[in-house]
């Protein structure tokens, strides 16, 4: 097997995990953040190029910073900056607008998804008393799953070129 398959399917494995566990828990764990890094740091330095692995590096620097600030206004969880960054690592600079593109187009998808299964979702068949009423707890949306669809179709991209 070559090295990029191995990354491809090392990859799938690791954003499906992340998808999975955000969409029970909206958690991100840390150590699949790192999983991620290590994958990305091993892809940077077989490739040989320096250039690239620079550019790459500024490229989710720069991502990494504009998600924080989205973090800091309450927009985005800390594990989705930390996801965001850790995939634009491993996809690199040269499919960095294609990533953040699907990755918008999921988001979109997955908020839709939740809003209408907060909309149209199984109801209680009676209603609460008044004093036994929850206060309704802020409807978020689970990312992660939007990030890891578009890592999964970055890797699919870069090892089946459509040129």
């Amino acid at each position: 097997m070559t090295l990029q398959l191995i990354i491809l399917f090392l990859g799938i494995g690791i954003f499906a995990v992340v998808a999975y566990g955000d969409i029970r828990t909206r958690r991100i764990p840390n150590e699949l953040i790192v999983a991620i890094l290590a994958l990305a740091a091993f892809r940077i330095a077989m490739d040989g190029d320096p250039r690239a692995g620079l550019y790459t590096l500024a490229a989710a620097a720069a991502l990494f910073v504009a998600t924080f600030l989205l973090f800091w206004r309450g927009l985005l969880g800390g594990g989705d900056v930390k996801l965001i960054g850790a995939t634009a690592l491993l996809i690199g600079y040269h499919n960095f607008f294609e990533f953040l593109f699907v990755m918008s187009v999921s988001g979109a998808l997955v908020a839709v998804a939740v809003l209408a299964r907060d909309r149209f979702g199984p109801r209680r068949a009676t209603t609460p008393a008044l004093q036994d009423r929850e206060t309704p707890a802020r409807l978020t949306v689970p990312y992660g799953v939007a990030i890891a669809a578009a890592g999964i179709v970055s890797l699919l991209v870069q090892y089946f070129p459509t040129r």
